[in-house]
């Protein structure tokens, strides 16, 4: 499958949000990029792309959105606002439920379309790993992907933060992580307000 280096989904997001970014809109942006490459060919095809642009690209911004490093939820809710502003309904629970489980510690088998989830949420392991855990990609395709989107600092930006929040909730150092995937049928609930 051929790296994509531009999507106006993920452009158009970017650039809204990029006041809240800061300065991590650089390292986000690709690792924006590489999760959303890594999901496409670990799916093994294109007809997802916009599902994951809009997926990769809203995944971990409630971290600067909400200034939250309990950021599944608020980044879910503000992937559901985009979509419904934009009239694509139709997606909004695979994303979301792709988005608050990417960081399920099991693989994800249940759900609208559980092979798209399980598809992101091994994407972003093998970013978050710096390619250590591949997920069956080819070695040179997460090599070309890096060398098309450099990691920029991302990594630390991450570990700053982590550190930040682990300062003020020792108890709760990764709120993220969860050992299995939340139920389609709750994610739905939520999106219907009851």
């Amino acid at each position: 499958m051929r790296l994509r280096d531009h999507h106006p989904l993920i452009e158009d997001v970017l650039d809204a949000w990029s006041p809240s970014l800061g300065e991590a809109r650089s390292a986000y942006r690709g690792h924006v990029y590489r999760v959303f490459n890594y999901a496409r060919c670990l799916y093994g095809s294109e007809s997802r792309d916009d599902d994951f642009a809009v997926t990769s690209v809203f995944h971990d911004l409630g971290i600067w959105s909400d200034r939250t490093f309990d950021y599944l939820s608020p980044s879910s809710a503000r992937a559901a606002a985009y979509l419904a502003e934009r009239g694509d309904g139709a997606s909004t629970q695979l994303i979301v439920e792709a988005i608050e489980n990417h960081h399920a510690l099991l693989r994800v088998r249940t759900g609208t379309e559980p092979a798209v989830v399980e598809a992101f949420r091994r994407a972003d392991r093998v970013d978050v790993s710096v390619g250590f855990l591949r997920a069956d990609l080819e070695r040179e395709f997460v090599l070309d992907v890096v060398r098309a989107f450099p990691y920029g600092g991302f990594h630390g930006v991450l570990l700053r933060t982590a550190l930040a929040w682990f300062v003020r909730h020792p108890f709760r150092p990764l709120p993220m992580l969860k050992l299995s995937a939340t139920p389609s049928e709750e994610i739905e609930r939520r999106l219907s307000g009851a």
